[in-house]
């Protein structure tokens, strides 16, 4: 999982403690609940609705990506299941690095 560190001005950031405060939510969970809003179209929900209307309205609504992503085939996963089974435990990396 990835950190961002956010710059914003008090006034924004006492507004989104209210906010996630108001919804019984962490500061953290808030933000990235209104982000997955934001940037997921498949986010369904009054909530998200809510937020999705107010941020096309700011116009800083993410469109959905066109991309095409495509799973490989069972074939490949399975023989890269046993390839990575192949190489040395990490247990035996880091007994070696203790001696």
């Amino acid at each position: 999982m990835a950190q961002v560190t956010w710059r914003t001005p008090d006034e924004l950031l006492e507004r989104v403690r209210h906010a996630a405060s108001g919804s019984g939510r962490s500061v953290n969970e808030w933000i990235t609940r209104v982000l997955d809003a934001a940037t997921d179209p498949e986010l369904s929900g009054s909530d998200a609705d809510r937020v999705r209307e107010r941020l096309a309205r700011a116009g800083l609504l993410a469109e959905p990506s066109s991309r095409q992503v495509t799973r490989p085939p069972a074939e490949a996963v399975d023989d890269a299941r046993r390839a990575a089974g192949q190489g040395t435990p990490l247990s035996d990396l880091v007994s070696d690095g203790r001696q």
